[in-house]
C-alpha cells in the first residue's frame, strides 16, 4: 500500500522549488527532487514551430481545460516504447487528484472523434504554473496542448512556466535552464501575484489558439483584444 502525500506538505515544497518522484509507477514512496538547473519556458519568448501553428489553425483536435484531470494523469503514467516505467506511482496520483479538487492542479486535454489522445497536467500556485508530464497518442497531440497551455498562461497574467528539466524536445519550443538561485527569484516573483487559469475560457477556444500564433496570422475584434491584454501584461 503506497503512502499518503500530504496536499499541504505537497503545496510548501512547491513554494520552495521541490517536487516529488517515485522511483518506479509500482514505488510505495517518493522522494523528493530540487534541481540545481531548471527548465522554465519564458512566456514571452515560446516558439510555436511553423507546421505547429498551421495545425493549431486547423483545429484538428478539441482541446479543454480539466475535463478529464484523472484521465490525463494515467496516460501520463503508463508504459510507452520510449518510457517503459514511469515516476508517478499511486501515491502521485492520489497527491495531485486532491490538488486538483483544491483547484492547485489543472489539466489541458487534446481530443480526437471523442477520444483523450494527449494532454497535461500542473500545479498552480499564484502566477506560477509548474507543469508536470505530458502525453500524445496521436502527433502533435502534446505539442497542442502545450501551445493552449502557454495560451492560457499569457492571457491569464502567469508569470512563470516550470517545465523542472530542460530537453531538447522542450528546448525546441523556447525552454531554457536557470541556476536554481535565478529560478528563485522568478519563483518568489510569481507566487507574489495571482494568474488566472480560466481567463480566457469566455473567448473560447479560437482565441486561445490566437494567442500564441505569429502576428500576422491574427485577426479581427477578439484577436485584437487578446493582443491588447498580452501588450498590457508584457509593458
Amino acid at each position: 500500500m503506497s503512502q499518503r502525500l500530504d496536499p499541504d506538505l505537497l503545496l510548501r515544497a512547491y513554494r520552495i522549488g521541490a517536487f516529488p518522484m517515485a522511483d518506479s509507477v509500482d514505488a510505495d514512496d517518493v522522494f523528493w527532487v530540487e534541481p540545481k538547473r531548471r527548465g522554465i519556458i519564458p512566456l514571452d519568448g515560446y516558439h510555436l514551430p511553423r507546421s505547429l501553428a498551421k495545425t493549431l489553425r486547423s483545429e484538428r483536435f478539441t482541446v479543454t481545460a480539466d475535463r478529464d484531470f484523472g484521465g490525463v494523469m494515467r496516460a501520463c503514467a503508463e508504459a510507452t516504447p520510449e518510457r517503459p516505467d514511469s515516476w508517478i506511482n499511486a501515491t502521485i496520483l492520489d497527491a495531485y487528484g486532491a490538488l486538483h479538487a483544491r483547484g492547485n492542479a489543472h489539466s489541458v486535454e487534446c481530443w480526437q472523434d471523442g477520444a483523450l489522445v494527449g494532454g497535461l497536467y500542473g500545479v498552480k500556485l499564484g502566477a506560477a504554473f509548474f507543469g508536470e508530464s505530458m502525453f500524445s497518442r496521436v502527433r502533435d497531440a502534446s505539442k497542442i496542448a502545450l501551445a493552449h497551455l502557454v495560451a492560457r498562461l499569457r492571457v491569464g497574467g502567469f508569470r512563470l512556466l516550470d517545465t523542472q528539466f530542460l530537453t531538447s524536445h522542450l528546448a525546441s519550443f523556447g525552454a531554457i535552464e536557470l541556476p536554481r538561485a535565478a529560478y528563485k527569484l522568478q519563483l518568489d516573483r510569481a507566487l507574489s501575484v495571482a494568474g488566472d487559469f480560466f481567463a480566457l475560457d469566455v473567448l473560447g477556444d479560437g482565441a486561445l489558439s490566437m494567442a500564441v500564433l505569429p502576428a500576422p496570422t491574427v485577426s479581427g475584434p477578439v484577436a485584437g483584444k487578446v493582443i491588447a491584454q498580452l501588450l498590457t501584461q508584457t509593458s
